[in-house]
């Protein structure tokens, strides 16, 4: 009888050893799963990355504050081009904001680059949109420009270590169940 219980504890503590490193191996996301749902998603990743160029802009509504992007590494960072006239730009901003609340304190910031628009207006519309997320005012373009804005609104999406794994030009609904998904994985990484 002694035999028998020992056996089935040696089997027990296996089954639970066995059961803990499969889990562990099933948590585990590879960067073809992370591709395939971001595919999935119908928002490709870049096949190569690109390292994220520096910037520093003004808040809006900051009393005269900056922003550097490179202070925002070890963040996910959703980094939008976009003007308060362009319509689709405007009709992705609710999901923008969205997925900013459900994500944000899982390490993703969603930055607005406005651009060539004033504080006033940019703060205005960031009020009655009831936008949270931060944004910053490219005044001159030049930010647009270094990054190849050509069409508004476009974004980005640089991974914790800076480096631009995304491109999306056009609006997309941004709340998705396919991009929360593909969204998930990606700060799980």
């Amino acid at each position: 009888m002694k035999k028998i219980s020992a056996g089935l504890t040696a089997l027990t503590l296996l089954l639970v050893f066995m059961s803990g490193s499969c889990s562990a191996k099933a948590q585990e996301i590879t960067s073809a799963d992370l591709a395939r749902a971001f595919n999935d998603a119908g928002t490709p990743l870049l096949r190569q990355t690109i390292s994220a160029r520096d910037f520093t802009l003004p808040l809006v509504s900051g009393a005269g504050e900056t922003l550097r992007l490179s202070d925002l590494r070890g963040k996910v960072v959703f980094l939008n081009f976009w003007a308060t006239w362009c319509p689709p730009c405007r009709d992705e901003m609710p999901s923008m904001e969205s997925l900013y609340r459900r994500f944000s304190d899982r390490g993703l910031e969603i930055l607005a680059v406005n651009l060539r628009e004033s504080e006033q207006e940019v703060a205005g519309f960031m009020r009655r949109y009831d936008l949270s997320f931060p944004a910053v005012l490219d005044l001159d373009g030049r930010i647009g420009t270094t990054y190849g804005v050509q069409a508004i609104p476009t974004t980005f999406l640089v991974d914790r270590e800076g480096n631009i794994i995304l491109r999306k030009i056009g609006s997309l609904d941004w709340d998705s169940p396919d991009i929360r998904r593909a969204m998930e994985q990606l700060l799980n990484q």
